[in-house]
C-alpha cells in the first residue's frame, strides 16, 4: 500500500521543514539579541512555535484540493533562494529588493548564479518539492475539507495566542524595540515584500485630498492669540501626581496656575491612530486611517483662516497631520541642539522665540513630545532627572522588576513636568503682546506589566484602562483668562473628555469660525459668546 499523507499533516510538515531549515538567518540574528540560555530557552522556542503556526495558517488559507501542493512547492522553492541570500549576503528581501530584483537585467542576474545558490535551491527547494510532488493526498469531501481548515487555522491561531502572552515580557521588546528582526522570518516576510511592491506598483491609488474648513475665518480686531499644542507620547493618566499618583512627579507643573483634566481618554492606543485621530474631526467611533489620510484636520482649517502654523517634532513623524505646513524635525542634532544620547523635547524650545517675532497675526505651535516612548524609558530624560531608582537600563523589559520599569517611567513623567513648565515659562515671556494658551494631551496611555501587559497597541475594544486613560492639562496666560471663563473651567475639569473634544477646542481657543466648530465639543467656556 502506498505511503498517503492527508491535507493538514502535509502543511504541518511544510511548516515545520521550513522553520527548521530555511529559518537559519533568523535565528541567528534572534540569539544575538538573546542568547542562548536556561531564562531565554522558552521564549526561544515559543518562536519556532509561533512561526509554525504562522506558516501553517498562511498554507491552510491559500491551499484547497488543486493548489495545495502549488502553494506548498512555491514555498519551499521561494524559501530556498531567499535563504540563500540571507546567509550568504545578510541581506533582507523587502519590497526595495524586490523592485531591484525586478529591475535587474539578465546578465545581472546571471552573475548572481553559483554552484552555492543552486545547491540550496537543490537540496531544501528542488528535493523538498519533487518530494511533496509525488506523494499522494488523502482528500474527504467538501464538508470535510472545510471543517479540516477551520479546524487547523484555528489550532494554529490558539497556538500564537498561547505563546504571545506565556511570554508577553520578551515580545514586548522583541515587536517593539527589535522591529528587524521579523524581516529575517523566511518565507513570510519576503512574500509579505512581494505583495507590497506588486500593491505599491500596480493597485494603489492616491486618494484625492477632501480640503475642509474652507469657510474658517479668525476674529478681527482682538488681540493676537498663541497657543501652544503639546502632543505627549505615551503619558498614563494615574502616574500624574496631579492626578492623586502618591509620587511627586508633578512638582513643577503644581506650583503653575493650571487646570487639570483627571479624566480624558485617547482615541488609539498607538501613536499612528491616536495623533492622527485627535487632529481630525472625525471622532473615535467614525476614524478610519484613509478617511484620516484623505481628509484635511483642524492644523489645515487653522492655515485657512490664515493662522500661522508650526509643527515641531521629536518623535518619530506628525503621521500625516502637519503635511501641509511647515514641519521642522527635532529629532536630528542639525535642528535639536540639545541632544546626548538622543534629542531631548525641551530641544524644541530653543529658537522658538525667532519664530514667533517673525510671524503676523495668531499663531499655533505644536510640539510632539518623545516623552515616554517605550520600552526603552531610562533614555527619555537627562541623568538629572532620575529621581526614582533603580532603574531598567535595558529596552528588554523582560530581563527587569517591576519595580525598575516603573521608575524609569516615572523618571520620563518627571522630565516631562520639567518640559512643560519650560513652555508655560515661554508663554509668559510673550503674555503681554498676545492672548497665551497651553494645551497639552498625551496620545496614548501605557502598560507597565499590569495584567502581563507592557507597552500600548491593544486593540481599542480590549485594552486596559492604563493604555487609554490619558495625562491632559491647560495653561492660560492673564489675557485669556479675559475670555475663558475658568471657573466654570475648574468645575468641570474633572468630567470625561476624549481626543475628539481637540479638533473643536483649539478653533475655540484660537476664535476661528467655521461651520465645523461645534460648540458642544469644546472643552472651554468663554464669557462673550
Amino acid at each position: 500500500m502506498k505511503f498517503k499523507i492527508t491535507r493538514n499533516q502535509l502543511i504541518v510538515v511544510v511548516a515545520l521543514f521550513l522553520v527548521l531549515f530555511d529559518n537559519i538567518s533568523f535565528f541567528k540574528h534572534v540569539t544575538q539579541v538573546y542568547d542562548v540560555s536556561i531564562a531565554n530557552s522558552g521564549f526561544l522556542l515559543s518562536l519556532g512555535v509561533v512561526l509554525v503556526a504562522i506558516i501553517t495558517v498562511l498554507l491552510s488559507l491559500f491551499a484547497s484540493r488543486y493548489t495545495l501542493k502549488p502553494v506548498a512547492i512555491a514555498f519551499l522553492l521561494i524559501a530556498s533562494l531567499t535563504n540563500y541570500f540571507m546567509n550568504t549576503y545578510n541581506v533582507i528581501l523587502d519590497d526595495t529588493m524586490i523592485q531591484n530584483a525586478m529591475e535587474t537585467n539578465a546578465n545581472e542576474s546571471l552573475d548572481l548564479i553559483n554552484w552555492n545558490l543552486l545547491g540550496y535551491f537543490f537540496f531544501l527547494g528542488i528535493i523538498p518539492s519533487f518530494l511533496i510532488y509525488r506523494v499522494p493526498i488523502l482528500h474527504g469531501s467538501f464538508k470535510q475539507e472545510a471543517w479540516n481548515k477551520a479546524k487547523s487555522i484555528g489550532i494554529a491561531l490558539v497556538l500564537i495566542a498561547v505563546m504571545l502572552f506565556a511570554f508577553n515580557r520578551f515580545y514586548t521588546s522583541f515587536f517593539r524595540e527589535n522591529k528587524p528582526l521579523r524581516y529575517y522570518t523566511n518565507p513570510t516576510y519576503c512574500l509579505y515584500s512581494v505583495g507590497s511592491y506588486m500593491y505599491n506598483s500596480f493597485y494603489k491609488k492616491e486618494a484625492t485630498l477632501k480640503q475642509i474648513g474652507l469657510d474658517a475665518t479668525k476674529e478681527e480686531g482682538a488681540t493676537r492669540k498663541l497657543t501652544i499644542v503639546v502632543v505627549g507620547e505615551a503619558a498614563r493618566a494615574n502616574r500624574f501626581s496631579l492626578n492623586g499618583y502618591e509620587r511627586q512627579t508633578n512638582p513643577l507643573l503644581q506650583k503653575e496656575d493650571i487646570i487639570n483634566f483627571s479624566n480624558v481618554y485617547s482615541c488609539g492606543t498607538s501613536t499612528a491612530i491616536s495623533v492622527p485621530c485627535m487632529f481630525s474631526n472625525l471622532g473615535r467611533q467614525n476614524y478610519s486611517d484613509k478617511e484620516a489620510k484623505s481628509t484635511e484636520n483642524v492644523i489645515d482649517v487653522l492655515k485657512h483662516s490664515g493662522v500661522n502654523v508650526l509643527w515641531r517634532d521629536n518623535n518619530s513623524d506628525s503621521k500625516g497631520v502637519a503635511l501641509r505646513v511647515e514641519y521642522q524635525d527635532y529629532k536630528i542634532s542639525q535642528n535639536n541642539t540639545l541632544c546626548e544620547d538622543e534629542c531631548r523635547d525641551e530641544g524644541m524650545l530653543v529658537g522658538l522665540q525667532k519664530y514667533v517675532d517673525a510671524q503676523k497675526g495668531d499663531i499655533v505651535i505644536v510640539l510632539h513630545q518623545m516623552g515616554n516612548h517605550g520600552p526603552a524609558y531610562y533614555k527619555r530624560y537627562p541623568k538629572a532627572f532620575e529621581k526614582f531608582t533603580p532603574v531598567c537600563q535595558t529596552n528588554q523589559v523582560e530581563k527587569c522588576s517591576a519595580e525598575e520599569i516603573g521608575n524609569a517611567y516615572d523618571n520620563a513623567i518627571l522630565y516631562t513636568d520639567y518640559f512643560l513648565s519650560k513652555t508655560i515659562a515661554f508663554l509668559k515671556q510673550n503674555d503681554q503682546n498676545f492672548q497665551t494658551s497651553m494645551i497639552y494631551m498625551a496620545d496614548h496611555g501605557e502598560s507597565l506589566g499590569e495584567k502581563g501587559l507592557y507597552l500600548h497597541g491593544i486593540p481599542y475594544f480590549m485594552a486596559p484602562e492604563e493604555q487609554t486613560h490619558i495625562g491632559a492639562l491647560m495653561w492660560f496666560g492673564s489675557q485669556s483668562k479675559e475670555r475663558i471663563d475658568i471657573a466654570s473651567l475648574e468645575q468641570r475639569s474633572s468630567q470625561e473628555y476624549s481626543h475628539d473634544n481637540l479638533f473643536h477646542t483649539i478653533l475655540g481657543v484660537m476664535g476661528v469660525k467655521t461651520a465645523l466648530y461645534d460648540r458642544t465639543k469644546d472643552i472651554l467656556t468663554y464669557k462673550h459668546q
